[in-house]
């Protein structure tokens, strides 16, 4: 690992608040709820939020990796030999996909698919299951270095991979996500409605409703807690040359991001109103809300930012050197700083 960056680590504290919604569901349709501190609060998935930002980074100019069960069809997609049969594509490619993974998505690159493609043609779409896995494996860790140069599957990079059939494969994530939590307490609430047949007139009767249904909803301020681990993303990365890029690219879209459950209906489209970035050295440190806010009629935003200050100020002052402290940032309080802002500085930060 790259001792310039060794055991650096960039550290989101944010605290977010929306009105009437349902950004995560559960089992039967409802918030995602947990019990901290005695109380039940809002929760939000880490993996519902992940996926949000790792699609959004789309935006920001980054080729993303793949996750699917269609792994031979996107091999597939890369092979163009005159002189195979469609059905030799077909084959050799399940039979790569069969090597990989079993039924279980797959994440990989454009490179890597294109590389096992090649791979295919070389044989002349004849795998042997057990003597080509090895160099299969071999092929595609070299696929993804070479792609990560570019930036080709930055969010394998930055959110790791699992390959039960190969592990020599996998992927060390870069970033940890907690679950959004809200700061204080709530209840679900339930949003009973009608739907009305706008041919009830014409074919039927003309009284009452043509459907009755319910949904459940909630508002909650949420404090979201995500780290990246700068060593971790420079040694996936191979080196720092496009740093500043993946870290932007990853700051805005952790930005934008917002989970898309019921956006129609319960439009949750809330940026941050918060944030404390740290750059630092040392242990992760998030924030418990263990004790939940009280609104005091003055709504959760404002007590939960001085709850979050006063855990964060503690923190440092009783985790002395160990804390590690090398910049920090406040977002959201002066309006004239914004987002391109806390960007540049906290890229400026990790390069000096």
């Amino acid at each position: 690992m790259n001792a310039k960056y060794k055991g650096l680590r960039v550290e989101f504290h944010i605290l977010q608040s929306f009105p009437v919604t349902c950004l995560n569901r559960d089992d039967v349709g409802a918030p995602k709820t947990a019990i901290v501190g005695g109380v039940v609060r809002a929760r939000v998935s880490s993996q519902c939020w992940k996926r949000q930002v790792r699609l959004a980074m789309r935006d920001f100019d980054i080729k993303l990796g793949v996750r699917t069960k269609f792994v031979a069809n996107k091999i597939t997609e890369h092979i163009s030999d005159e002189d195979a049969t469609a059905e030799q594509i077909s084959s050799a490619s399940e039979v790569i996909a069969n090597l990989l993974t079993k039924d279980t998505l797959y994440f990989f690159s454009e490179t890597e698919a294109k590389a096992l493609a090649e791979f295919a043609v070389e044989k002349k779409f004849e795998i042997d299951e057990k003597k080509d896995l090895k160099a299969l494996v071999t092929i595609q860790k070299n696929a993804l270095k070479s792609g990560l140069k570019e930036l080709d599957g930055l969010d394998i990079a930055l959110f790791g991979r699992m390959v039960a059939q190969a592990v020599e494969l996998n992927v060390e994530a870069a970033t940890s996500f907690s679950h959004a939590i809200s700061t204080h307490k709530v209840a679900n609430e339930i949003d009973y409605f009608t739907a009305v047949d706008d041919e009830r007139g014409t074919y039927g009767s003309n009284a009452g409703s043509s459907h009755i249904g319910s949904l459940e909803f909630n508002s909650a301020t949420y404090y979201r807690y995500v780290s990246v681990n700068i060593g971790q993303l420079v040694e996936s990365l191979g080196d720092d040359e496009h740093l500043d890029k993946a870290l932007e690219a990853f700051i805005k879209a952790l930005y934008v991001g917002v989970p898309i459950a019921r956006q129609s209906t319960q439009s949750g489209s809330n940026l941050w109103d918060y944030a404390k970035v740290y750059v630092r050295r040392g242990q992760g440190l998030q924030a418990s809300f263990d004790a939940p806010v009280r609104s005091k009629g003055e709504g959760f935003l404002k007590p939960s930012i001085v709850a979050l200050d006063d855990f964060l100020q503690k923190k440092e002052k009783m985790s002395g050197s160990l804390f590690g402290s090398i910049e920090d940032f406040i977002w959201g309080l002066d309006e004239n700083y914004s987002i391109d802002d806390l960007t540049h500085a906290v890229v400026k930060a990790v390069r000096t």
